[in-house]
C-alpha cells in the first residue's frame, strides 16, 4: 500500500513538473509583457528580474539579444553611480526556464506582478485570494453532498415510480445547464427582482451579514450541478446493487427491506460515490473561474482570467500551479481512498493466481 501511494505521489509531482514546464515554455513564446507604470518603478521591476535570473542589464546597446526591453537613457532616473546609462535584454528562454525552478526550489520565489498589482509579489496575490475561492467551494461541497445523495436514495427506492420520474427528469434539466446561466438567473430573480441578496460579492467594508449572503448565489450557482451528478450517481449505484443477487438471498433469510438496504446497499453503494466527492470538488473548482467573473469575486478563479487578459504571466504561473496542485493532490487521495472504503481492495498488488 506505502509503496503504491509513494508511487503515486511521485507520478503527481512528475505531472506537475510538466505541466508547469509547458505552459511557462508557451508563455516565453508570446510577446515580452512590459510593465506600464513611472520609470522608477519599471527599474526596480527590471532590476528584480535581473535577480530572478530574467534579465540581463549592459551599460551600452547590444546587438544579438533580441528587442531592447527598457533603458534609462532620456528618462528621469538617468545614469547609474557610475555615471553610465542602463540597457535591459532578455535572456534566452531555456535559461529563464532553469532560473524559473531554481528560484522556486532554492526561494519559493514565483515573480512579481505586471499588471495586477505592479511589483508585488505573486505568491502574496493568490494567498490574498485562495482562501474565498476555497470556502466558496467547501460550502457546495457541504450543500451538494447530502442534499445530491439524499436525492439519489429517494428516486432508488422509488424507481420507475412518478417520485423517481420527476426528480430524474429535474436533474436532466439541471445537469445540462451551464452554471454561468444559472448564477445569472439567481442573480436576476434574488438580487435584483426579490431583493434578498447582494447582487455582487461585497467588499471588504461591508457588514457582517451582507458579507454572510453574499456567499449564497455563488454557493447555489455551484452546487446545483453537483446535486444533480451525486443524485444521477447515487441512483444509478445503488439501483444496481438492490437488484443484485446477494441482496435477494438476505431478503430470502428474512432481513426486512430496509434492514437489506441500511446494512447492505447503502454500503456497497458508497464504495464508489464517496471517492467521486473528490473527483466533484476538482469539477467545482474549475467551473467557478466563470461564475467568479461574474459574480466579482476576488477569487483565484477570477485571478486566472484576469491574468490571462491582463498578459500578467507570474500570477498566472502561480494561479496554474495551484490549479494543478489541487486537482493532482485530489486525484492522489481519490485513487487511495478506495483502499480505505473497501478493504478488499489493495493497491497496486499483483495477482499471483
Amino acid at each position: 500500500m506505502w509503496k503504491y501511494v509513494v508511487k503515486r505521489l511521485l507520478l503527481a509531482l512528475l505531472t506537475a513538473f510538466i505541466i508547469l514546464s509547458l505552459t511557462y515554455l508557451m508563455m516565453k513564446l508570446l510577446p515580452f509583457q512590459r510593465p506600464i507604470g513611472m520609470a522608477t518603478d519599471q527599474r526596480r521591476y527590471y532590476e528584480a528580474q535581473l535577480d530572478y535570473g530574467y534579465v540581463i542589464k549592459f551599460t551600452e546597446e547590444k546587438t544579438g539579444f533580441g528587442e531592447l526591453l527598457f533603458t534609462t537613457e532620456g528618462t528621469s532616473i538617468g545614469v547609474d553611480g557610475d555615471g553610465n546609462y542602463l540597457y535591459y535584454y532578455q535572456r534566452p528562454i531555456l535559461e529563464q526556464y532553469f532560473n524559473f525552478w531554481g528560484n522556486i526550489l532554492t526561494k519559493w520565489d514565483w515573480g512579481t506582478s505586471t499588471a495586477i498589482q505592479f511589483n508585488a509579489s505573486a505568491m502574496s496575490i493568490i494567498g490574498s485570494r485562495l482562501p474565498v475561492s476555497i470556502g466558496i467551494n467547501i460550502w457546495s461541497v457541504l450543500v451538494s453532498v447530502p442534499l445530491g445523495i439524499a436525492l439519489g436514495i429517494w428516486a432508488a427506492l422509488k424507481k420507475n415510480k412518478p417520485t423517481d420520474h420527476i426528480i430524474s427528469t429535474i436533474v436532466m434539466v439541471f445537469i445540462s445547464v451551464p452554471s454561468f446561466i444559472v448564477i445569472s438567473l439567481l442573480i436576476k430573480w434574488f438580487a435584483f427582482d426579490l431583493k434578498l441578496f447582494p447582487s455582487q460579492w461585497p467588499d471588504a467594508t461591508s457588514s457582517t451579514q451582507n458579507k454572510i449572503l453574499g456567499y449564497f448565489i455563488p454557493v447555489m450557482a455551484l452546487s446545483f450541478g453537483s446535486i444533480c451528478g451525486y443524485c444521477r450517481f447515487t441512483r444509478a449505484e445503488l439501483c444496481e446493487v438492490m437488484s443484485s443477487d446477494y441482496l435477494l438471498l438476505a431478503r430470502t433469510k428474512g432481513l426486512t427491506k430496509t434492514q437489506c438496504i441500511t446494512r447492505h446497499a447503502l454500503r456497497n453503494a458508497m464504495v464508489p460515490i464517496v471517492p467521486s466527492i473528490l473527483a466533484e470538488f476538482i469539477g467545482i473548482l474549475s467551473g467557478s473561474m466563470i461564475l467568479e467573473n461574474l459574480y466579482n469575486i476576488p477569487g483565484i478563479g477570477g485571478l486566472f482570467v484576469l491574468a490571462i487578459n491582463s498578459k500578467d504571466y507570474s500570477v498566472l504561473m502561480v494561479d496554474m500551479a495551484m490549479f494543478t496542485l489541487i486537482s493532482l493532490t485530489a486525484s492522489v487521495f481519490l485513487d487511495i481512498s478506495y483502499g480505505f472504503i473497501d478493504p478488499r481492495i489493495r493497491m497496486g498488488a499483483k495477482n499471483n493466481g
